[in-house]
């Protein structure tokens, strides 16, 4: 089976690792890819934004299998271009891509589904919004409608700081932004595959973390870290999302003439009303799906296409994420990596490239805001966070920083989905 895998950051990485252990795979593109995709993977270039170059890659180069990673060109409808060319492609379409694309989208397909979620009301005008900034009271949440590369949130009690979230996500006259109630309680990560004919297979439940700094300080980003399996969550957790959250939303979206298969991830929050969730991505989580995979016996394609249900290792994996210099807000790229070597050498240790290039000298150098993730499995998470951690003291990067407390025993409960943030707020950006 010749597989292309399009993307080119830390989720594709490891989806690119899977499937090189994979039997059924003889050969793997990877599209645009990365210094680390390239060797596992034919690296080919590709504007992943645009939907016909996805489709006319794949026909170009026989993929039997197309899986898309980002999110972009599964809300640009990649998915159903690829399909028009008679070609298999794990992605939903572009109608369904919409519960990521647009949270008001969302949550009027939870709420005729019955699922738990925040309360919220969206808005294309301003001072309809403010006036609901008052309704809800602080701590105030406020969303950008659509795709901001996991940062378009801002936590804050500062009503000043709100005011200006809702000002800077109404800039244009497309523009949309949703005022929702805080959920308290930690952060939980539970993947489905869903397969075209609406079975739901559940994968482990991690937990990411969202704000730069330790102790969840700080604006958010696309993720600085995750770990899986969470041993303080509820018995019974993964069944009662698939039947609460998961199910009745494939069931809606069937309904609703547009049904869903691929990835359909749920972020969650425990709160102290009963689960709620925060959001819905359409695609594995970045840096979740690195700590998951790692874990995961079962052939990848396999579990994708329904075939096998997913088998895990004993054990626990993390995800620690080197970040460069200035990242969320105006990262500084370009620079040498070191001890790349070195710390792959570490045993249970995959070092993950997400934002990763070689340069004329054939350097690797840093391209992304998130440039890579240590990603290590243990007996236990302990000793999971304790090579990974090792793994990340061998590699420099003039500048970089990550978090220290990722897996953390003493703040294993602490992640939330919706923190307030101690120190700044953010608004939609870029990775």
């Amino acid at each position: 089976m010749k597989v292309l895998v399009v993307g080119s950051g830390g989720r594709e990485h490891a989806l690119c690792l899977a499937l090189s252990l994979d039997p059924a795979v003889t050969s793997l593109v990877c599209a645009p890819g990365n210094a680390g995709t390239a060797d596992l993977a034919e690296p080919l270039p590709l504007d992943v934004s645009d939907p016909d170059a996805v489709a006319d890659l794949a026909e170009a180069v026989h993929a039997d299998l197309t899986i898309i990673g980002p999110e972009v060109p599964l809300v640009a409808g990649a998915a159903d271009e690829v399909r028009a060319r008679g070609l298999r492609c794990f992605g939903p379409s572009a109608a369904a891509a919409r519960l990521e694309g647009s949270k008001a989208f969302a949550k009027d397909v939870m709420r005729a589904a019955g699922v738990p979620t925040a309360a919220s009301r969206d808005h294309t005008e301003v001072e309809p919004a403010l006036a609901d900034l008052d309704e809800f009271g602080p701590p105030y949440v406020v969303k950008y409608d659509g795709l901001a590369a996991g940062k378009g949130v801002t936590v804050t009690t500062d009503r000043n700081a709100a005011v200006a979230a809702v000002r800077s996500c109404l800039r244009g006259p497309d523009d949309r932004v949703v005022i929702e109630e805080y959920l308290d309680g930690p952060e939980v990560s539970l993947f489905a595959i869903v397969t075209e004919a609406g079975t739901v297979v559940p994968l482990l439940p991690a937990q990411d973390h969202k704000r730069v700094g330790d102790g969840d300080t700080g604006p958010n980003t696309g993720g600085m870290g995750a770990y899986t399996p969470l041993p303080w969550a509820p018995r019974g957790l993964t069944p009662e999302v698939v039947r609460t959250v998961i199910q009745p939303t494939v069931d809606e979206m069937a309904r609703r003439g547009t049904p869903f298969s691929g990835l359909l991830y749920a972020g969650l929050a425990l709160t102290s009303r009963g689960l709620r969730v925060v959001e819905f991505n359409v695609r594995f989580g970045d840096p979740e799906v690195q700590a998951i995979l790692a874990l995961l016996s079962t052939p990848l394609t396999d579990v994708l296409s329904g075939r096998s249900a997913p088998v895990w290792q004993a054990g626990a994996a993390i995800t620690v994420v080197i970040a460069a210099p200035g990242y969320p807000k105006s990262p500084k790229l370009g620079d040498p990596i070191i001890g790349l070597d070195a710390a792959g050498a570490l045993t249970g240790v995959d070092v993950l490239h997400a934002g990763t290039r070689r340069d004329t000298d054939g350097r690797i150098v840093s391209s992304g805001g998130r440039v890579l993730c240590i990603t290590a499995i243990g007996s236990h998470l302990e000793s999971a966070r304790g090579s990974a951690y090792e793994a990340v003291s061998r590699i420099s990067l003039a500048g970089a920083h990550y978090r220290t407390d990722i897996g953390d025993p003493s703040r294993l409960r602490t992640a939330t989905a919706t923190d307030v943030p101690r120190g700044g707020t953010n608004r939609p950006e870029s990775e």
